[in-house]
C-alpha cells in the first residue's frame, strides 16, 4: 500500500501536464481515479496509459477536441495494467525493500486524523427516516481522535491496519448519507454521472462503470456537506 500514497496526486499532475494544463479534474476524474486504486492498478500502469493515450492523440492530423477527461485515458491505463500484469508472470523478482514513508510520520498522522475529527463533528449533516448521519459522524469522529492519541502515544503506526480501520468508518458514513438522501436527489446524480460516461462507456468494462458511478456519488454526497476523506490517501 506504500506504493500508492502519492497514487492521485501523480496520476493528476500527469494528466494536466500531458494536457497542457488549463483544467482542473472534474468530480467524475477522481471517481475513475479512485476506481483504479480500488481495482489495484499499479501507479506506474496509470501513468503510462496516460503518456500513451495522449501520444496517440498527439499523432491525429486533426486536434479540434481537446482533451477534457481522465476517462479518455482509460482504456490505455487497463491495457498498459495487463501488459505490465502479463510481463510479471514467471518473473523472479527480489523482496521489496521498505522505502522511507516520509510524511506519513506519527505526528502528522494523528495531525491528519484530528483535523478530519473536527470537520465531522462541524459538518451539517441530515437525519431522515430514522437514519442519523450527525451521529454517524460524531462516532467516526470519536474514533479518529482515539486513533490519534494511540498513535501519538506509539510514535509509529501499522499504515495498513490503519487504513482498514478508516475504510470501515468512511463505508459506514457513507451508508448513512445514502440512507439519509433522498432517491430523487441519488437519481440526480447518478443520471449526471451517466451523462458524463456517454463518451466513455465503450472504452471501460461494465464492472468499472458501476465502481465510478458509485465513487461518483460518493464524492458529491461528500462535498455537498464539505466531509472529509478519511483514507491516509487524501493526507
Amino acid at each position: 500500500m506504500e506504493n500508492y500514497f502519492n497514487y492521485f496526486t501523480e496520476i493528476e499532475e500527469q494528466f494536466l501536464r500531458r494536457r497542457g494544463g488549463g483544467l482542473l479534474l472534474s468530480t467524475l476524474d477522481w471517481a475513475l481515479i479512485e476506481t483504479w486504486k480500488d481495482a489495484g492498478i499499479p501507479l506506474e500502469a496509470a501513468l503510462r496509459g496516460i503518456d500513451s493515450a495522449f501520444d496517440r492523440y498527439d499523432q491525429r492530423p486533426s486536434k479540434t477536441k481537446k482533451v477534457n477527461s481522465l476517462a479518455y485515458c482509460s482504456q490505455e491505463v487497463l491495457a498498459a495494467a495487463e501488459e505490465m500484469k502479463e510481463a510479471a508472470v514467471g518473473a523472479v523478482t527480489e523482496a521489496p525493500k521498505p522505502r522511507q514513508q516520509q510524511g506519513f510520520e506519527g505526528q502528522a498522522i494523528a495531525a491528519f486524523l484530528r483535523d478530519n475529527a473536527d470537520l465531522l463533528e462541524a459538518a451539517q449533516l441530515p437525519e431522515r427516516g430514522g437514519v442519523s448521519v450527525p451521529a454517524a459522524a460524531l462516532e467516526a469522529a470519536q474514533t479518529l481522535r482515539k486513533l490519534a492519541e494511540e498513535i501519538s502515544a506509539q510514535k509509529s503506526a501499522r499504515l495498513e491496519d490503519l487504513e482498514r480501520r478508516l475504510t470501515v468508518l468512511e463505508d459506514k458514513l457513507f451508508a448513512a448519507l445514502l440512507a439519509a438522501t433522498p432517491d430523487e436527489e441519488i437519481v440526480t446524480v447518478r443520471a449526471e454521472a451517466d451523462r458524463d460516461l456517454i463518451p466513455y462507456r465503450r472504452k471501460m468494462p461494465s464492472s468499472q462503470i458501476e465502481q465510478l458511478q458509485k465513487q461518483y456519488v460518493h464524492k458529491r454526497l461528500l462535498d455537498k456537506y464539505r466531509l472529509p476523506r478519511l483514507s491516509l490517501f487524501y493526507m
